[in-house]
Formats: structure tokens, C-alpha cells, sequence
């Protein structure tokens, strides 16, 4: 799944991430933030985990402190805050950068292959299909029930 398939991330339990697990399935990356007024996506993003874990899609978490420093926590803050406020189950993982010299490579790659830019703000979404190509980028604005239209026509 080309810049997934490679995928080195640390969960926010510090743990590797195994990207195998990722293989043939519908991919839905986030950046995240606690602190932002998108933060409350993170339940759109929990429902469609729920909806669709099942079918074929993966939804992953990168929490990023880039954007007027609204991620301010660490690992245990964050996934506590996701948890108890969220109910979040989907894979969350440390804190990265998406932009600039220090960019996580999968940012780079998801940049690279939409051919889109530096990512503007918390909550940018993008869709991954299962043999690895960027469908769509979404604008934090996208709220996560208004693409599951989208979703459901690639599961």
C-alpha cells in the first residue's frame, strides 16, 4: 500500500504499529488536535470506525501540535482525553509533525501522492484505497458523516 505499507508510527501506548494490518483495507488518516474547534469530529470519525471496521475500513489518528499549538499534551493525556470524551477505539498515535523539515514520512508521502500541498489545519482527512492510492483529500471542514458516501462507494 505504498506509503502505507511502510508506515513507522508509535501508538499513543507507545507500542509499533504494525502496518500489515492495514493491507486491503480502505484507509482514513487524520491529523488530529484536542484543543481545536474541529476536536469534536472525533466523534464522526468513532461512528464511522464503528460502522465500518468491519468492512474494510481503518481509520488512524495523528495527533499534531503544528496548528496554534492546540495538541498540547502528551501520549497518556491525549488518549485519555480521547477516550473518556470520544469513546475513541481506532488506532491513535504519537504526536508527529505533518509539515516542514520534520514532516512525518507518511505526511510527506499522502502530500506527494495528492499532489495537494502542506495540510492547512487540524482534521485534514485522507482517503486511501486498498491497493494504496489516495482517493481524496477532505478540508477539516469535512465533517466525518459527510464522507461516508464516499467510503461506502469504495467498501
Amino acid at each position: 500500500m505504498s506509503g502505507l505499507r511502510n508506515l513507522q508510527a508509535k501508538t499513543l501506548s507507545g507500542g509499533a504499529f504494525d502496518p500489515k494490518t492495514l493491507e486491503g483495507k480502505l484507509v482514513l488518516v487524520v491529523n488530529t488536535a484536542s484543543e481545536c474547534g474541529f476536536t469534536p469530529q472525533y466523534a464522526g470519525l468513532e461512528a464511522l470506525h464503528r460502522k465500518y471496521s468491519d468492512k474494510g475500513l481503518a481509520v488512524l489518528g495523528f495527533p499534531c501540535n503544528q496548528f496554534g499549538a492546540q495538541e498540547p499534551g502528551d501520549a497518556k493525556e491525549i488518549a485519555l482525553f480521547c477516550e473518556k470524551n470520544y469513546g475513541v477505539s481506532f488506532p491513535m498515535f504519537s504526536k508527529i509533525e505533518v509539515n516542514g523539515p520534520n514532516a512525518h514520512p507518511l505526511y510527506q508521502w499522502l502530500k506527494g501522492a495528492s499532489a495537494s500541498g502542506d495540510i492547512e489545519w487540524n482534521f485534514v482527512k485522507f482517503l486511501v484505497d486498498r491497493d494504496g492510492e489516495v482517493l481524496r483529500r477532505y478540508p477539516p471542514k469535512a465533517k466525518p458523516e459527510d464522507i461516508a458516501s464516499d467510503i461506502e462507494a469504495v467498501l
